[in-house]
Parts: structure tokens; C-alpha cells; sequence
């Protein structure tokens, strides 16, 4: 087994908060981000983790606690950090008027780069991007997909050592997330270090190597996505909607049945060991739900544990 130290180390993050006037916006939070892993922030609005992130891009500082990026204080070297970052805002913010190499062309000029490399990378960009094809049109005549494509060719221009990636797959359809996945999982095989806030549980299983989850400002627990789910979560979920108008009212009478209920607005969750099992004991104790659906747990049951609340709260 390999033994990391901290030069393996990208994030070091100890007892960090985060205050403004009376409102504790992160609450002494500790973790750490390894060179070359995929890791996620999940919570609901409100948890911390914009400011979070926003610490971790180096633009505003913690009110206490220790923070390291590349083993630098943020604080007194601001400006050499983010000239390693690449950021990935969740909305995408372009020149709409101007052709894609354009928009990549001006922002490279930030990063003070020799014309030559300019546009040297705004080819291999528009390539990694599937958008070489496309190079010469305008922004507005772009699909959601492919701009969220030009948003992450663009975060690149200064070829970071770490990425960071605010809801990257919000309002696309599930091809434009896929193809973006691959984009993802093509820079982290190239070395890149992604930190990843995401609204949707999949694309964190999918993309994150370890994750923390969020609430109130703490992080609530952290690990990779499969440990969580067998350290918070039943093997299986059965999901019933029993025609009710309050389910609420109904879920106590079921409550024999298995591990943990959780209510939802529309329907009931059992965790259980084997949800085929228990929706045959659901019929035989006299239910007839108008809806069924027999699933394996997942981080959104997870989530839903430690915070008490679904993502979209």
C-alpha cells in the first residue's frame, strides 16, 4: 500500500470557517484533497459549499482555521494560486457575439501567455471539447452542452493542477452529461485534481473518488461514494406511493416492516434488506400501493439520512 505525504496533498483544510457578521456560513470544517483524486461536496442550499469553494478558489479568505492550497496560505498567495486553478462556474459566462476561438483566444490573454501558445491551446481545447468543427461560430448559436464543453476547454487555457467544478451537468440532457463525464474522467486520467459540487447523486458516484456531504455549514460525513452507502444505508429501498394524501399519517403502520422510513411529500421509503421480500409482506398485510418500485440504495438515501432533506430543499 502507498503511503501519501503531505506533497500528495492539494487542499489541506483544518478547523476552517467561514463568518459573515453574526451568520456562520462553515462551521470548522476539516479535509483533505490528494493530488490526481476526484473529490465531490455535496448539500443542500445553504450547507456552506459555495463558501467553500470559494476559499478553496483562493478569492475570499477563512475567518479561522488553516487552509493550504498547493501548500501555500491563500492569504498572503492569492495570486500564484489561482494562476493554478482552473474554475468552472455554474453558469456559463461568454462573449456571445464572438466565434468560440475568439472567446478562448481573449481569455487566454489573463494568463499574460505568448500569442503562439494562445492559440497553440485554443486548438487543442476546441479538440479535447469536440467543438473544433464549431470553432468559428458564435457562442449563442451553441447547445447547452456544448457551451458547458467551451466553459471547461476554457478553465483549462492555463493547463491547472486543479480543477474546480460548480454543478458541471446542471440542465443538460443525460447525452450532454456523459459526454462530459468523459471529459472529466480523460483530465483526471491526465493528472488533473477535480473538486466537483453537484446537486445530482449519480454523476457523484460516477465522478468521485471520495466525497463530503454538507449540512448547516459542517461537513456530516465523508468518504467514497460505495462506503458511504453501506456505513448509512440499507442494501436495498422499496418506494411506495399508497394513494394518500399524508403519507406521514400512513408510514407508522409500516414501520415493522423495515430498518428505517423516511417520508416523502409523495411517497414512503423502506430500507430494507431485501425490498422483494418486504413488498410481498406489504401485500399480505392488506396494502395495495398504487406504485412500487424495488431499487438498491444510493447516495441520494444517504443523503437524505444525514441531512434530513433532499438535494433540490
Amino acid at each position: 500500500m502507498t503511503t501519501l505525504d503531505a506533497s500528495d496533498d492539494v487542499v489541506r483544510a483544518r478547523g476552517v470557517t467561514k463568518r459573515f457578521g453574526d451568520f456562520d456560513a462553515v462551521r470548522g470544517i476539516d479535509f483533505t484533497i490528494r493530488r490526481g483524486e476526484s473529490f465531490g461536496f455535496l448539500g443542500p442550499n445553504g450547507a456552506g459549499k459555495t463558501s467553500t469553494m470559494r476559499m478553496v478558489s483562493a478569492v475570499s479568505t477563512p475567518t479561522s482555521g488553516s487552509l493550504d492550497i498547493f501548500g501555500l496560505d491563500p492569504a498572503s498567495r492569492g495570486s500564484e494560486i489561482r494562476g493554478r486553478l482552473g474554475v468552472v462556474p455554474q453558469e456559463d459566462t461568454f462573449d456571445l457575439d464572438l466565434s468560440l476561438r475568439l472567446n478562448l483566444e481573449m481569455f487566454g490573454r489573463y494568463f499574460d501567455l505568448p500569442r503562439r501558445v494562445i492559440k497553440e491551446r485554443t486548438g487543442e481545447l476546441l479538440e479535447f471539447a469536440h467543438l473544433s468543427d464549431r470553432a468559428e461560430d458564435k457562442v449563442d448559436n451553441l447547445s447547452g452542452g456544448m457551451k458547458r464543453r467551451l466553459t471547461i476547454a476554457r478553465a483549462l487555457m492555463n493547463r491547472p493542477e486543479l480543477l474546480i467544478l460548480d454543478e458541471p451537468t446542471t440542465g443538460l440532457d443525460p447525452q450532454a452529461r456523459h459526454l462530459l463525464w468523459e471529459r472529466l474522467y480523460r483530465l483526471k486520467r491526465e493528472g488533473v485534481t477535480l473538486i466537483i459540487t453537484t446537486h445530482y447523486m449519480d454523476e457523484a458516484e460516477q465522478l468521485c473518488d471520495r466525497l463530503v456531504v454538507m449540512d448547516h455549514g459542517r461537513i456530516v460525513a465523508e468518504g467514497a461514494p460505495a462506503d458511504l452507502i453501506t456505513t448509512h444505508a440499507s442494501r436495498e429501498v422499496l418506494e411506495l406511493r399508497l394513494g394518500a394524501e399524508d403519507h406521514a399519517a400512513l408510514a407508522p403502520r409500516l414501520a415493522d416492516l423495515a430498518e428505517r422510513i423516511e417520508v416523502l411529500a409523495d411517497r414512503v421509503l423502506l430500507y430494507v434488506d431485501s425490498a422483494d421480500d418486504t413488498l410481498a409482506s406489504v401485500h399480505r398485510a392488506g396494502w395495495r400501493p398504487e406504485r412500487a418500485l424495488q431499487r438498491r440504495s444510493s447516495l441520494e438515501d444517504v443523503f437524505l439520512r444525514l441531512t434530513g432533506r433532499t438535494l433540490d430543499e
